[in-house]
């Protein structure tokens, strides 16, 4: 049960970052010279980035201007996300990074967990720390590099991704809008909460 609760924590401070990937724009493109929307739009992929506001700081555009967890809060689908990384403390943390990858539980992948199981890892800062630096590897991470690979987190454990084209796994977890791009971060949003092993 701990290890769901771990998992939930985690999975929001992701969809925090996710939101804040989600500063990118999500259209593809295929201009050689596109401007910086269209490139960043050229670049996301998946069903979620219809959700994302079309203008404003909450935009692909406008996240993109923001570092990951400011670009985040920017963002109605990833306030449960924005609230664990608050709480955890890490939006310092996470602003002051540099070109990492985060994976991002949405609001709908944080709501998958048991209220009194998120309840209780957001009241214990370690589990919730733990849990949220596990959706943050170190590096920048290209949808290509998804196609196979395993990836050591900030929580010092191991992501392991998979697919082709635009349908890509993080563990277990699908991403459902991928390659956002904010000021320090490449955000993938998921569908579920990740967990350390």
């Amino acid at each position: 049960m701990l290890l769901r609760r771990t998992a939930g924590l985690a999975a929001a401070g992701l969809a925090v970052l996710g939101m804040a990937a989600c500063g990118s724009s999500n259209q593809a493109g295929s201009g050689t010279q596109p401007s910086m929307t269209q490139t960043t739009s050229a670049q996301q992929f998946g069903p979620a980035c219809a959700g994302v506001p079309k203008d404003g700081a909450g935009s692909f555009a406008g996240m993109a201007k923001d570092p990951v967890a400011t670009a985040a809060s920017n963002n109605p689908a990833l306030s449960t996300l924005v609230s664990a990384v608050k709480q955890a403390g890490l939006v310092d943390t996470l602003n002051g990074a540099r070109d990492v990858t985060v994976f991002a539980p949405s609001n709908d992948a944080f709501a998958k967990l048991p209220k009194d199981t998120l309840d209780k890892v957001l009241a214990d800062k370690a589990t919730l720390t733990k849990i949220l630096t596990y959706h943050v590897v170190p590096r920048t991470i290209s949808p290509m590099q998804l196609a196979a690979g395993s990836f050591e987190t900030l929580e010092k454990g191991s992501l392991t991704t998979s697919g082709s084209g635009e349908s890509y796994k993080v563990n277990d977890a699908n991403v459902v809008c991928g390659n956002i791009k904010t000021a320090n971060a490449t955000v993938y949003i998921v569908d579920s909460v990740l967990m350390p092993m």
